[in-house]
């Protein structure tokens, strides 16, 4: 049990010893009978105190003999579904093995190793088979911590028949699985049809200047209605749209803070600190919420960095995959948050939405420049106070606070309708 202190030296080397001995508490039981049958025998001059003791000891080796030389068990293998576990979603594994067993009645129990990160049962009872078999396990984990964990090796604990001896084995070896950080279903814009632009709004840009510049095309599947030229189609006979006239997706940024300054528990391995995870959860369901949207979605360091690959509007996939690219993130690099205004100077961004850690009111002013040139800027703080919170929204920023293990989806809905707030947790 985790938090249980550890047992002294003696008790340790006690537990070794235990789990190493051949033979259960009946075969020890029946050797120690034996041993004192043949003595008795011996003693007393009793000859059926010998048999006794001589069959006891005969059965104790032979039940040791058999599980070395009929059972035989291997090729140990797994596949997992899905492939890839998500944080806070079950998962079910299958455990392919061999198993050979020339004994009926003896009985064999599995199990799988899990590591810290992953939950469930992984312990079983198999018993013996006659000849070669395929054997088919199942058992179901539940991931908790992000990261690439390793499952195995897989191990037995097999029984004679009688319940003398018994044998360990480990089969197999380790296999990995990648967890990804959980897609939290945050609420949907819809305070921001006129500003946030998404599927909504379309950017256009003609090439001349009048209807008489603008050098129709016959319509093609895909083309916008707005895009047809009734004038030209009426001339044409046939559905005709504007050539000039380009449409293009509205973009979004979502920038994840990585710094080691802010996140130094997170800089070893993923799963390290609770804060950060929250974080990359809050990053992930911005983007498929975004994308759900429709902007085509870019995920940013504070460097200007891309980090996975970039989601395209309503790509469900590449969310998944974005997901896939965020499993094995950790903290890293210096803390540039104050320079970030310097990468969206001279431009005019559609949302964007900074997630970082603690903020400072020096934080906040270096965020302010950014405002100007984003139609919703959402900024998501680990564990920020309400006043340096309500400083970012003076500046315009559309600010919540974020704690670990916390309602996402509130603290979304207190950004996106422009409160300030600490999200409670």
């Amino acid at each position: 049990m985790a938090g249980s202190p550890a047992p002294p030296p003696p008790a340790r080397a006690l537990g070794a010893l235990a789990r190493a001995w051949p033979l259960t508490l009946r075969g020890t039981g029946a050797v120690v009978i034996g041993v004192a049958s043949i003595v008795c025998a011996h003693a007393f001059g009793v000859a059926e105190l010998l048999y006794v003791g001589v069959l006891l000891l005969a059965s104790v080796v032979l039940a040791w003999v058999s599980l070395w030389f009929v059972h035989r068990y291997g090729d140990v293998s797994r596949s997992f579904a899905p492939d890839v576990a998500a944080v806070g979603r079950g998962s079910v594994v299958t455990v392919h093995a061999t198993a050979r067993g020339g004994l009926s009645g003896a009985i064999a129990r599995w199990a799988d190793r899990l590591p810290e990160g992953i939950e469930g049962d992984a312990t079983g009872i198999l018993a013996g088979a006659n000849a070669l078999d395929h054997v088919r396990l199942t058992y179901h984990l539940r991931a908790t911590r992000r990261g690439i964990r390793d499952i195995g090796p897989f191990s037995m604990l097999v029984t004679d028949p009688f319940g003398f001896t018994r044998r360990r084995l480990s089969l197999g070896g380790v296999e990995s699985v990648t967890v990804t950080p959980a897609v939290v279903a945050l609420p949907p814009l819809m305070e921001y049809p006129g500003e946030a632009g998404g599927s909504l709004h379309t950017a256009t840009h003609q090439l001349g200047e009048g209807a008489d510049n603008l050098i129709p095309r016959a319509y093609a599947p895909g083309d916008s209605m707005r895009r047809i030229n009734w004038r030209a189609s009426a001339h044409h006979d046939e559905l005709m749209v504007r050539q000039e006239e380009q449409e293009s997706t509205p973009e979004a940024t979502v920038v994840l803070d990585r710094a080691t300054r802010r996140w130094p528990a997170a800089a070893a391995r993923t799963g390290a600190d609770p804060a950060f995870e929250t974080a990359v959860t809050a990053a992930v369901s911005a983007v498929a919420r975004l994308s759900r949207e429709g902007y085509d979605v870019t995920v940013i360091d504070t460097d200007g960095r891309p980090i996975g690959s970039p989601v395209a509007a309503g790509d469900a996939v590449a969310v998944e995959q974005l997901a896939l690219d965020l499993a094995t993130v950790v903290s890293g690099g210096d803390d540039r948050l104050a320079g970030l205004a310097r990468l969206f100077a001279g431009t005019v961004a559609g949302p964007v939405v900074v997630v970082t850690a603690q903020l400072t009111g020096a934080d906040a002013d270096a965020l302010a420049p950014i405002v100007a040139h984003s139609a919703l800027p959402v900024l998501l703080a680990s564990d920020s106070s309400d006043a340096v919170l309500a400083r970012a929204t003076d500046a315009g920023w559309r600010a919540a606070g974020l704690a670990p293990d916390g309602d996402l989806a509130e603290a979304w809905r207190v950004a996106t309708e422009r409160g300030s707030a600490r999200a409670a947790f």
